[in-house]
């Protein structure tokens, strides 16, 4: 039987559809009440998200789960994103003591040893985070886009979070990647450089790296598991429990230099 959030998500997402960004936040902020949360990384889709967000000022909350390993340019891209749209992205960050039980335990690069370990990692730096970031949230925008990967190619407008009673929304969803970078450089959108030294998709730095030609463009997440396993717990209801056979972690490759993205500025 189908749920009321559920109908509620299929209703926004099929009004969404028809409409451009600017729209679609509008849509958003006037028909989903209650605390609406936006979750960025500070990647390019997130910062087109951003843009739309801060322009609007309507009442959607801008925050970002600050890992603690994150490259020096993505905390360069939160000040200068800041500084631009006269913002706060407030931050959530691990529990103390969970991340000193972690490198207690596993040493500081511990999340290499095995999937399961690199979930754990994952879990107290980004998932749990995300939790109290979402508490009390009706919705929770996402810059979260169909053609990033085969695991995030039924991505919807909108559906539903039956585990954390919510409406997701990913209002980039059915944008390619030229469309981003056509919409970020169009609007003057402050990015990370890392994407211009072929990183298009940017996360704790142990833990990400430059991509082939012909890759995906999550190809650098955790490159040295299965492409299966390319999900980090925060867009999937569960994260799977058991390692089968081949997803232990491999030797570790060196950062490929690749063709740097061809942005106007």
């Amino acid at each position: 039987m189908t749920s009321q959030l559920e109908n509620t998500a299929r209703d926004l997402a099929s009004a969404l559809a028809g409409l451009d960004l600017k729209g679609r936040i509008a849509l958003i902020e006037s028909t989903v009440p209650g605390r609406l949360v936006f979750t960025t990384s500070l990647g390019i889709e997130d910062q087109a998200l951003t843009h739309a967000v801060a322009m609007h000022k309507g009442r959607t909350e801008i925050v970002t789960l600050d890992t603690g390993r994150l490259y020096p340019e993505t905390y360069d891209t939160w000040t200068e994103t800041e500084s631009a749209y006269g913002i706060r992205i407030r931050a959530y960050a691990p529990e103390r003591e969970d991340e000193e039980r972690f490198v207690a335990e596993s040493g500081i690069n511990g999340f290499r040893h095995s999937v399961a370990a690199r979930q754990a990692c994952c879990g107290f730096r980004k998932v749990e985070p995300l939790g109290r970031a979402l508490a009390g949230a009706a919705g929770w925008l996402t810059g979260l886009r169909a053609g990033q990967s085969a695991n995030r190619a039924e991505t919807p407008l909108a559906e539903a979070d039956e585990g954390r009673g919510l409406i997701k929304i990913n209002p980039l969803a059915d944008w390619t990647r030229a469309d981003v970078e056509r919409f970020v450089s169009e609007n003057y959108v402050p990015y990370n450089v890392l994407h211009d030294r072929g990183f298009p998709s940017i996360g704790c730095a142990p833990c990400t790296r430059a991509i082939r030609v012909g890759e995906d463009e999550r190809a650098g997440r955790w490159w040295w598991e299965q492409a299966s396993k390319k999900e980090c717990g925060l867009h999937v209801h569960a994260p799977e429990e058991n390692v089968a056979p081949g997803q232990e972690a491999a030797a570790f490759e060196t950062t490929l230099h690749t063709k740097p993205l061809e942005m106007a500025r």
